[in-house]
């Protein structure tokens, strides 16, 4: 990376946006350049970078001249308003919301999966959900060895996922319950500490909601196959910042434990941490803040001669969402992807 880039980050006062910051400082990515925008509403506050106070920017039509990336992570609705404005002054979005993942032309990327869709882009890529990112990176390395035929996922959820301000709304309540207070519900739709209620995102006619048919049909695109039979069960748990998920995975020939072990114990962005002896697998409190997905408990299901089980713990707000978005952008850099080369 001998050249150096402009970026600008589009929410850089969300959960994810302050994440992103951290990462371009301890990744050292090569910058020319850094913008933070966001609302009118942040305009003039200041976030630390490398030492320095920098000013957060109203976003706005200017906010995109002379910039090669942008790392946006404000909603789908405001990707959807800025994103073509920035493509057309030259940038790349990387888009951490979930308005173009389905897009057939925006490449939805997990760089230890497929990185080569890179270089199919026109301007925007596509971040995937948060739960489908923990999840392909330790299925894929298997699907490699052995097509999987069959995904049955069971997804334990963060309030990290619903952004800073849930985090802080299950630290508020927790303090009220232990109080002997009633707990107060205002970003999430029902109280979350010492609690858990399926996802709360929007329900559809086939009864699954929004979020797991993201798991559904963005790992199909991920994989680059529409074949693969996929069913989720979504839930919110009263964990601050990493998901957990319980993952069956069926094939079409038995898939020993000690085999899958030995390819998972050497994939990228995967650590197996597993101690039958005493019990002690991934847990999300020792995922939180690490860039691994921590993948174990890999047994055979006995209900099934070609069936597999694992459970796996990873960072919602790092790997699920802003170091994902940091590696595409490392990626753009490193194969020279970007619109101005």
């Amino acid at each position: 990376m001998s050249k150096s880039y402009r970026v600008a980050i589009l929410g850089a006062t969300g959960a994810v946006g302050t994440e992103l910051l951290e990462l371009l400082e301890s990744r050292n990515f090569p910058l020319a350049d850094l913008k933070l925008l966001a609302s009118e509403r942040s305009a003039g506050k200041t976030l630390k970078f490398k030492g320095e106070n920098l000013v957060i920017e109203a976003v706005s039509d200017r906010s995109f001249a002379n910039v090669d990336i942008v790392l946006a992570s404000a909603g789908g609705g405001t990707s959807k308003t800025w994103a073509g404005v920035a493509v057309d002054k030259g940038a790349v979005v990387i888009d951490n919301s979930s308005a173009f993942r389905m897009n057939p032309d925006v490449p939805l990327i997990v760089p230890e999966v497929n990185p080569q869709a890179a270089a199919e882009h026109k301007g925007i890529i596509a971040n995937p959900n948060c739960t489908t990112i923990l999840m392909t990176l330790a299925v894929w390395p298997l699907h490699q060895v052995k097509p999987v035929t069959r995904i049955v996922a069971a997804t334990y959820q963060s309030a990290s996922g619903a952004g800073a301000k849930a985090m802080e709304e299950v630290k508020i309540q927790s303090s009220a319950i232990l109080q002997g207070q009633q707990p107060v519900a205002e970003v999430l739709p029902y109280p979350l500490a010492f609690n858990l209620f399926p996802h709360n995102s929007p329900m559809t006619d086939i009864g699954y909601c929004e979020e797991e048919l993201k798991m559904v049909n963005e790992t199909r695109k991920i994989f680059g196959s529409q074949d693969i039979r996929i069913t989720a069960t979504c839930v919110r748990v009263p964990v601050l910042r990493a998901h957990s998920e319980a993952i069956n995975l069926e094939f079409d020939t038995p898939f020993s434990p000690d085999e899958a072990r030995a390819i998972l114990s050497n994939a990228p962005g995967v650590k197996l941490v597993e101690d039958w002896q005493k019990n002690y697998f991934p847990m999300p409190i020792e995922a939180s803040g690490k860039d691994e997905v921590l993948v174990g408990r890999i047994r055979q299901d006995i209900s099934h001669p070609c069936g597999l089980e694992l459970w796996l713990c990873g960072d919602q707000i790092r790997k699920g969402a802003a170091l994902n978005a940091i590696q595409i952008a490392e990626l753009l850099v490193e194969k020279n992807l970007l619109q101005n080369g």
